[in-house]
């Protein structure tokens, strides 16, 4: 699952990932009430399911693309498809082996750094930072139990 924050002029603000098992209503609904913002407008490529985030409070504008190249032409979608472009990409340079178990832990590798690139000096202080705050942890959880 991946939802872009557009500013009002239509620049990407921020960035969620999500591994879902699948794309079901009840899903999207539990997905919509932990992730989104009851403000939130969303707009999706009219896949039925998407249509449950409006039990969330959110509104909701299914756009038929029609798949392929069209949808690049949507002004609704050109941010989405760009940070996937560019989510690929990352994943082909720093993840060899994409296993789905590990999927989760990178995608939020690059949605952290998504989420923070406009102050990049601060990114290594507030990692460390919150590195520093983090509880001691077993090796087990480190190694299989976190990501």
């Amino acid at each position: 699952m991946a939802a872009v924050q557009t500013s009002r002029e239509g620049w990407p603000q921020r960035v969620k990932f999500s591994v879902v098992k699948w794309f079901r209503s009840p899903e999207m609904t539990r997905w919509a009430k932990r992730h989104l913002g009851g403000y939130s407008h969303v707009v999706s490529d009219g896949l039925k399911c998407f249509e449950a985030v409006a039990q969330s409070g959110c509104t909701h504008e299914a756009v038929i693309t029609g798949g392929g190249c069209a949808t690049v032409e949507k002004p609704g979608f050109y941010w989405v498809n760009t940070i996937l472009g560019n989510l690929k990409t990352a994943l082909r340079s720093s993840c060899h082996s994409f296993k789905p178990k590990y999927a989760q832990c990178c995608l939020a590798e690059f949605e952290y750094r998504f989420n923070r690139r406009s102050s990049l000096p601060d990114l290594i202080p507030r990692l460390a930072h919150a590195a520093l705050r983090m509880p001691s942890l077993p090796e087990r959880l480190l190694k299989h139990g976190l990501c």
